[in-house]
């Protein structure tokens, strides 16, 4: 039996800017002590005794706990999770020990490319987040009250989902009966907050050990998208990156300009964003450039050809079939949208969606998110800010301006 239990209760529901923070280390205190177990070391010897697993994660707006245990135990895991979530001890020495283990998670994600990108991304495109080393100053901040407050206000029972995937035959009630049972108080379910969207200028993050450039661009929209859409939009990416055949990344592999490059849909509560992140050589970056520049023109010219489509369609189906073998890989689907954005879609209607995905709607979604102004675009490199603008400026795709081309029909 897989669970997750999710709080509206990340980073951007700290009380204040000063312990942004707070969040991811109420999750690293998840599995300390509590009201059966005096410390985190024997709370994890007896969850783990027959081979369960635990882990806990955190984002700007999530702090999800999780769980996989076999199915004789999981009336006996389900209770740990709730002494663990329900009944945490929080102490002065754990607190301590786990500022100690945060900040040093965080001081690795400086030699990260990819971690410094992303929040700088998130700036640029109006998301009220800071950057890893404005993390990093507001963890000496945080004390043993502030852990308390943040708990008390977020962890309540109006403000949790959960998933549980497994053979639930006859133990639906229990369960139900269970999580009721959870000391909670009954709190409220937190808005998400919705940020000013806005374009900014490319943004170079100089690193002289840098012997590349990573980078990533992205291109958001005010709304959310529908889960028709999600596909149609998933669809696209597998054309474009989605393997050593597709248009972007399979042409630039043949031709050695990149070793990996990735596009993705991200669907939030209140926008969508279109993003891509790879890494290149100086020498090949403009030619991959072009050749991103070249693609995504064509797509917005209507440039699709049925064959295609339908080749990235029979990849999703096969993709479906294999994607129910396991308790985990059932509750993953759920969760990347009912703890994103809401929405609830049963596993078994995908097929559906994928067998109505067509060409106008990859293009109309294209176009929207190609022509909106909200757009950003960060590189890390010890290079020139001139080769990095030369680089944006090539993205600089006029989607508005574009006729949609008709396929010739087949002879």
């Amino acid at each position: 039996m897989n669970a997750k239990f999710q709080f509206r209760a990340g980073m951007r529901y700290a009380k204040k800017p000063e312990v942004y923070e707070i969040a991811h280390i109420v999750e690293h205190l998840a599995f300390g002590a509590n009201a059966r177990f005096p410390n985190e070391q024997e709370f994890e010897a007896d969850f783990t005794k027959n081979g369960a697993y635990h882990n806990a994660w955190t984002s700007d707006f999530s702090v999800c706990y999780e769980s996989e245990c076999a199915d004789f135990e999981w009336q006996r895991i389900l209770e740990l999770q709730q002494v663990a979530i329900a009944q945490p001890r929080f102490n002065e020495a754990e607190l301590k020990s786990e500022k100690g283990n945060v900040r040093a998670e965080l001081t690795s994600y400086l030699n990260d490319y990819n971690r410094l990108l992303w929040p700088r991304l998130q700036q640029l495109v109006g998301e009220n987040v800071p950057d890893i080393q404005e993390r990093l100053r507001t963890i000496s901040n945080i004390e043993l009250k502030d852990i308390r407050e943040h708990y008390r206000r977020t962890h309540t029972a109006h403000n949790l989902r959960f998933i549980i995937s497994g053979n639930l035959r006859h133990r639906k009630r229990e369960i139900i009966k269970m999580l009721n049972a959870w000391d909670l108080k009954p709190g409220k379910r937190f808005e998400i907050p919705e940020d000013k969207l806005q374009a900014s200028p490319p943004v170079l993050i100089r690193r002289k050990d840098a012997t590349n450039i990573t980078f990533a661009f992205t291109w958001v929209i005010d709304r959310k998208l529908q889960p028709p859409e999600v596909y149609a939009m998933n669809c696209l990416n597998h054309i474009l990156n989605g393997t050593m055949n597709s248009r972007i990344l399979g042409q630039a592999r043949k031709n050695g300009l990149v070793y990996s490059m990735n596009s993705y849909l991200s669907n939030g509560w209140h926008n969508a964003s279109w993003d891509f992140d790879g890494e290149v050589n100086l020498e090949n970056s403009h030619k991959l450039f072009e050749l991103i520049s070249s693609e995504l023109k064509k797509i917005l010219d209507g440039n699709l050809h049925e064959e295609d489509i339908e080749a990235a369609k029979s990849y999703a189906t096969g993709r479906y079939q294999m994607g129910a073998q396991t308790v985990n890989q059932i509750s993953d689907y759920y969760a990347d949208g009912y703890f994103t954005n809401g929405t609830l879609e049963k596993y078994d209607r995908m097929p559906t969606f994928i067998r109505r995905i067509n060409k106008e709607t990859m293009v109309a979604l294209a176009r929207e998110f190609l022509s909106s102004p909200f757009k950003a675009f960060v590189a890390v490199s010890s290079i020139e800010k001139a080769i990095i603008n030369d680089l944006a400026n090539a993205l600089d795709l006029d989607a508005s301006s574009i006729t949609l081309a008709q396929e010739e029909p087949k002879p």
